[in-house]
């Protein structure tokens, strides 16, 4: 006969029930939650058990400790909606005659954010194409090239970072290749445009995984908490296959960001 299933360590189950907890409601965010004390005599467990089950719901992005206070329910900042069609209104104020618009960029209409809460950081350096880079480019390892690293707020809080990459025989001697003259409005497509390039296709890839080291402590991400990857590449020209920019990668924290996608279908031809 078959073994049943082994029953879960004490400590995930007490976790497991403070997760169904925070779920439904019981403990809101900011909430503190019961001490490894109120877990001992609640569970009847040792205090080890309690700290490990108070362990899980930190490394899971639930719950954060404050020092000489206690463990509390993690406040989550309300996740912004990014559309797959949030390049297309910079498009349209290039091609397009009318009065100025105020100043802003598809992150700063993401957020929400007014120009002067928008604050990027940046680094500029001129390098060649790693292996990976020069295939999005579809050029050779090697091409000369201008990375930008950039570290984006909205009203003083990091909430994306990017390294963003450029032909430097399309950039160099320009304004787009100065760092001072960042944040362009508009961004990239509106940068594009000053050198002869209209962006007409942007094609973009998005994967899960766990932040690195330099992604934590730039972009303050809580233990637990998974980011977003984007690699982006954006083509110009008749056939929209003149890449003329490359994001490798856009990280965003996942808890931070919902991906809204729409999908056109073509339904005026004849079914095969």
């Amino acid at each position: 006969m078959g073994q049943g299933r082994r029953e879960s360590p004490r400590y995930r189950q007490i976790a497991e029930y403070l997760r169904l907890r925070i779920m439904r409601g019981d403990y809101r965010p900011g909430d503190l939650l019961p001490s490894e004390r109120a877990l001992m005599e609640e569970h009847q467990v040792s205090r080890g058990t309690a700290r490990q089950a108070l362990a899980v719901l930190r490394a899971d992005g639930l719950a954060q400790a404050a020092m000489g206070r206690g463990v509390f329910v993690r406040e989550q900042a309300p996740a912004r909606r990014v559309a797959s069609d949030r390049y297309q209104r910079e498009v349209r104020q290039i091609v397009e005659d009318g009065p100025q618009p105020p100043p802003e960029t598809s992150f700063t209409r993401t957020q929400g954010i007014e120009w002067s809460d928008y604050r990027l950081d940046k680094d500029f350096r001129d390098t060649g194409a790693d292996e990976e880079v020069a295939e999005l480019f579809g050029v050779s390892p090697g091409e000369p090239l201008l990375e930008r690293r950039f570290v984006f707020y909205a009203q003083g809080e990091p909430q994306q970072m990017s390294w963003s990459y450029l032909l430097l025989s399309l950039v160099s001697g320009t304004p787009v290749a100065g760092p001072a003259n960042e944040p362009w409005p508009g961004g990239n497509i509106a940068q594009l445009a000053t050198l002869g390039k209209i962006v007409s296709r942007v094609e973009e890839s998005v994967a899960a995984r766990m932040p690195l080291p330099d992604e934590v402590s730039t972009l303050r991400i809580p233990p637990g908490v998974p980011v977003l990857t984007v690699t982006r590449r954006m083509l110009a020209g008749p056939d929209r296959d003149e890449v003329v920019e490359v994001a490798n990668k856009i990280v965003i924290p996942a808890d931070r960001t919902i991906m809204d996608y729409a999908v056109d279908l073509d339904v005026s031809s004849d079914p095969p």
